[in-house]
């Protein structure tokens, strides 16, 4: 595993405090003293494809205003298309979309690369950290399998610890094969679940917390073609929410803790209406609980949806333009009142403010321009 210092091109983010472990990710709250300031946004994109970028992007908002401020790119890490940060705040992570699919790990203090491991499959484009803080969990699309790195304690990635590609059941209508588009903990942080799209189906797995290996434990189908692509819990972990990008629908799941056996609901809407394709892409659910937004690809739109009965039921509330092309991902800064989304094709980071009582969101202003935009990562 090689190490070096990334190249940053332009000027430094400005200075901003480094992340509370107790509130890295999406659901957390920040303290009420250290609301104001900007805060550091990194992009994911795709170097290697016409008009993409040059590595991660660099970037501050106004946690108050959601204004982005660029501030250069971090070079040396190719096909950044996904990110994820430690639970301490101190090391990004980034998955390398390319035929022969790594991880790579960046010290944010000082923007060192600490190197890149194998994921031992092709086109990975998704990643997770454990809340442990101990392993790193990625998801191959292109091959299908799902791969367990060790993260020490400088946040470095060791020697790969399991690959398990999917060979069971056979692929869906139209797919040639496998391909796993996300893995993730389950919200009792023994189980990690793996989505994928190929096979149409959820994988649970049991994590050894002691070796990183994995032992599967259940599975999980969708009807028939549904091409499942992105999982998200509810906060009373008893629940989950599929966005199926093939078949254009959002599923409630049940969720058993105890065994981490998901079970598949019905089908239901979008929200895309006209004659238009729409690829559902990713799912988020406010910290209260209480409602959850999706990104519409094609429709170009983010859905919500109030949760009700204690995370059993979504009901569609309507569609809100994203104000882009192509919303590929999007994220809650770590309080919860911004919500950011990362449009592919127009190469744009729109900012919306999210009303926690009415569950209703408000454009924060101008898109800020970024090269193939495909993932945002506010912190």
């Amino acid at each position: 595993m090689g190490a070096g210092a990334a190249a940053v091109v332009a000027v430094p983010a400005p200075a901003a405090p480094p992340p509370d472990p107790a509130r890295s990710g999406a659901t957390g709250r920040r303290p009420a003293d250290r609301e104001n300031g900007p805060r550091p946004l990194y992009v994911g994109t795709y170097t290697s494809v016409p008009g993409g970028g040059t590595g991660i992007g660099l970037a501050s908002y106004d946690p108050e205003s959601g204004l982005i401020t660029g501030s250069g790119t971090l070079t040396g890490v190719p096909d950044p298309s996904y990110l994820a940060v430690h639970p301490d705040g101190r090391t990004l992570y980034a998955v390398d979309e390319r035929q022969d699919g790594g991880v790579t790990a960046v010290r944010l203090a000082d923007r060192q690369v600490l190197g890149t491991r194998s994921t031992g499959g092709a086109g990975p484009c998704h990643l997770s950290v454990h809340p442990s803080g101990r392993w790193l969990l990625s998801a191959n699309y292109t091959s299908g399998s799902v791969a367990v790195h060790p993260i020490d304690g400088s946040g470095a990635l060791g020697e790969r610890t399991a690959l398990v590609t999917h060979t069971s059941p056979k692929p869906g209508p139209g797919q040639e094969g496998p391909h796993a588009h996300q893995f993730r903990t389950g919200p009792d942080g023994r189980h990690l679940l793996a989505v994928d799209l190929g096979t149409d189906t959820v994988y649970t797995y049991r994590l050894d917390s002691a070796k990183g290996t994995l032992t599967e434990v259940s599975q999980a189908h969708t009807r028939p073609g549904a091409g499942p692509r992105h999982l998200t819990f509810h906060p009373g972990g008893r629940h989950a929410y599929l966005a199926n990008e093939v078949d254009d629908t959002v599923v409630v799941c049940a969720y058993d803790p105890a065994t981490g056996r998901l079970t598949v609901g019905e089908p239901q809407s979008t929200g895309a209406t006209g004659d238009v394709t729409n690829y559902p892409a990713q799912l988020l659910v406010t910290a209260d609980g209480r409602y959850a937004f999706l990104a519409n690809r094609g429709h170009n739109s983010l859905a919500r949806y109030a949760v009700e009965a204690d995370g059993a039921r979504l009901r569609l509330l309507g569609t809100v333009p994203v104000g882009g092309d192509f919303p590929r991902q999007i994220a809650f800064s770590p309080d919860g009142r911004l919500l950011f989304a990362a449009n592919q094709r127009s190469g744009t980071v729109t900012v919306f403010h999210v009303d926690a009582d009415r569950g209703e969101l408000r454009s924060a202003g101008e898109p800020f321009a970024s090269p193939v935009a495909v993932c945002a990562l506010p912190l």
